[in-house]
């Protein structure tokens, strides 16, 4: 970014420091007292800024403007571009502030508001992406929409000057066109109701099958993951298929997920040096990705390889568990206890230049003999393998991939390089790191890293879910308990989202599966039902906004997955094993008014919303309940646990018999020890076994219920 290669300047040479502080005095706008990072980055351009609010729109009516509405986030590569090229250009500012007034949003913290204007843009595009730019009346009806826009107009894309002088003009002498178009996109957006509904059942199993069919029919055989270029990893594609590999006995299905955890583990999508995973592969060889890296891919792909590891038992899986569990754990975990939200991809105005080497830089660090063996172990060349992705010029840097990734892993001497290389790496510039906390994707970590703990048997990862989970649920309500969405520095605020409370009570779920501590039982059923009283809609789909929240042009319902599963699909999971848990048939009625609200979509695209397709799926099929019953801290109970944790049961519940729970599940209080010793209740489909106080036996009762 700009700004770090200023910092570092004013490093070097004090003497600039008075040219920045007049800069920074020069231009400063309303978005200098906002929280989000993404907003403070523009709160010194000589664009007239605004943050959402009635003063930015009581201005456009005052003023009688057009509003030019710019959403993105903070590490977000082509909003830098756009930010240089455009925002902080003087000529393009005045063109902007004569005609326009100017609203940043970061879309991290409101993505109520990007959800209805990226609708506005795939209609009027047919595609969207950031940053999002939109213009429209002072009562937020849109008449444009666009992604990035350079100064100058270019290649058919028209350009910030052109665009202002064309709308100021169309404003002052033909603003009866751009209302009328303005008024014809908000009616057909409020057309486009998330609710879909289909008469009759649905054939549940077919519609497995045929998602399952298309994503065969998209798989890139030879090089892993989904179609072709760009490629995201979609790690909930990859847990619908494990589900269904392993319900199906389908081979097929488990290989497609293998050779994508291993192509994607081994290629430049993963930061070989210092862990993690970048956003998205800009190529179809999973070698060139767009550098930023976010804490959700890292949350739902580290859930990815622990299930996969959990089926199939291949070690390399659970290596890359640990990996991506020491990035975070490293560099995004915050010292309340919650994790950051993402790290850019630039570094000195620069993409990708942290993590990109030359191989006269690896001999430097290793000498010529060791950079020699790790050359040919990370594909590094002099000309070398990267280019950059605006210009598709080689600038002879390296990224580091290997050629493949298995259970061998890398050797002891190529490790002991990569952490010699990770320490030079420290030295560098880092990429900005956006650090407010967000509790939608600390919901997805306090998850991912409950279930490693399981499954791993590694305490430290359940030590940090809990102490971000502790932290949520102190820090993060309001005074009426209802969740906020984002917290930095000391102050939490903005209204929770649906995602908010579907997300943390699937983490919340996943930490009492790994603790048996009934407070977070307790507090995921809380949060659960805060969320049906103040997100459903009379059919039963879920809003993204609570009944109390700000009202916008539509009120935006969602099911299509993205690069994250939707809200409506997770809590529809999340209410099916609350219902199993606590024996409460209106949570699984409530997740059947889901699956009813979106069966339009679920019929007519079922690989669109694979995590609804799996929520239905455990719906219509045979759920397995366990109870265990005794002293928790007995060694009987260890071996017992451990055993079930190896198993790989995505569509089983399991709770510990105790004082606390009970309060929360009366009917477990039949279920008590045998003979003093840990005892398993092992249920399937409301159909219940003998207890039983041998963990074979219990394994063997489990396997009967395949």
């Amino acid at each position: 970014m700009r700004r770090t290669l200023i910092i570092v300047l004013l490093m070097c040479f004090p003497h600039l420091v008075k040219a920045e502080e007049n800069f920074m005095l020069k231009y400063s706008n309303a978005l200098i007292n906002e929280a989000s990072p993404y907003l403070q980055q523009h709160a010194h351009n000589p664009v007239n800024w605004y943050p959402w609010g009635e003063e930015a729109f009581a201005k456009a009516k005052k003023e009688n403007k057009p509003i030019f509405l710019s959403i993105g986030y903070a590490t977000c590569h082509w909003c830098h571009v756009m930010e240089h090229e455009s925002f902080e250009d003087e000529e393009v500012a005045a063109a902007m502030n004569k005609n326009f007034i100017s609203i940043k949003v970061d879309r991290e913290e409101r993505p109520d508001i990007d959800q209805v204007y990226m609708q506005v843009a795939q209609m009027m595009n047919g595609q969207g992406g950031w940053p999002l730019n939109i213009l429209m009346t002072p009562d937020k009806k849109p008449f444009y929409a666009g992604t990035y826009i350079p100064k100058y107009s270019r290649n058919g894309r028209v350009g910030m000057l052109d665009l202002s002088a064309k709308v100021g003009q169309l404003w002052t002498h033909d603003r009866e066109k751009l209302e009328q178009s303005a008024s014809q996109i908000s009616q057909a957006l409020s057309q486009r109701s998330g609710e879909q509904s289909i008469d009759g059942a649905m054939d549940v199993s077919a519609l497995a099958k045929q998602a399952v069919d298309d994503l065969k029919q998209s798989f890139d055989a030879e090089h892993g993951g989904f179609g072709s270029a760009p490629k995201f990893p979609s790690p909930h594609k990859l847990l619908f298929l494990l589900r269904q590999a392993q319900k199906n006995h389908d081979t097929q299905s488990l290989h497609m997920v293998e050779e994508t955890l291993d192509a994607m583990r081994a290629g430049g999508l993963f930061d070989q040096i210092g862990f993690g995973f970048h956003r998205y592969s800009t190529d179809a060889q999973w070698l060139l990705p767009h550098f930023e890296k976010m804490l959700y891919d890292q949350a739902m792909l580290m859930m990815a390889y622990t299930e996969a590891y959990q089926l199939t038992g291949h070690k390399r899986h659970a290596v890359v568990v640990r990996e991506i569990a020491a990035y975070v754990l490293r560099d995004m975990r915050d010292k309340t206890g919650g994790f950051y939200s993402a790290e850019d991809a630039d570094s000195e105005g620069v993409e990708g230049k942290f993590y990109v080497w030359k191989t006269s830089e690896i001999e430097a660090v290793l000498g010529k003999k060791n950079a020699e063996l790790a050359e040919k172990s990370f594909n590094l060349s002099k000309s070398g393998n990267f280019h950059d992705e605006a210009t598709g010029k080689m600038t002879g840097d390296n990224i580091p991939h290997l050629n493949t990734w298995t259970d061998t892993g890398l050797d002891k001497d190529v490790e002991a390089m990569r952490e010699t290389l990770f320490e030079m790496r420290e030295k560098r510039i880092h990429p900005f790191l956006d650090d407010k906390i967000l509790t939608d994707w600390n919901g997805l970590m306090v998850a991912a890293l409950a279930k490693a703990s399981r499954v791993l048997n590694e305490p430290k990862y359940l030590q940090a879910a809990q102490q971000c989970t502790d932290f949520l649920l102190q820090t993060m309500r309001d005074k009426e308990g209802h969740l906020l969405h984002r917290y930095r520095h000391g102050h939490a605020g903005i209204a929770g989202h649906l995602d908010d409370y579907a997300f943390f009570v699937w983490g919340l779920i996943e930490l009492y599966e790994a603790s048996f501590d009934a407070q977070y039982l307790k507090a995921a059923l809380d949060l659960n039902h805060d969320m049906l009283t103040r997100f459903t809609s009379k059919s039963g789909g879920l809003y993204l906004t609570a009944h109390d929240a700000e009202a916008l042009l539509v009120r935006p319902m969602e099911a299509w997955d993205g690069a994250l599963p939707s809200g409506n699909a997770v809590a529809a999971w999340n209410m099916l094993r609350l219902a199993r848990m606590s024996s409460n048939s209106d949570l699984e009625e409530a997740a059947n008014k889901i699956f009813n609200t979106f069966s339009a979509l679920l019929t007519q695209a079922p690989v669109g919303v694979t995590h609804l397709l799996s929520a239905q799926v455990y719906a219509a099929g045979d759920g397995i309940e366990v109870v265990l019953a005794g002293d928790s801290h007995s060694q009987q109970a260890k071996t017992m646990i451990q055993a079930l944790n190896k198993q790989y049961l995505p569509y089983a519940v399991v709770l510990w018999r105790d004082e606390e729970s009970i309060k929360l599940v009366p009917f477990m209080k039949l279920q008590a020890p045998i003979n003093h010793q840990v005892t398993a209740y092992v249920c399937k489909n409301f159909q219940c076994n003998q207890p039983v106080t041998d963990s074979q036996a219990m394994l063997d009762l489990l396997q009967k219920s395949e």
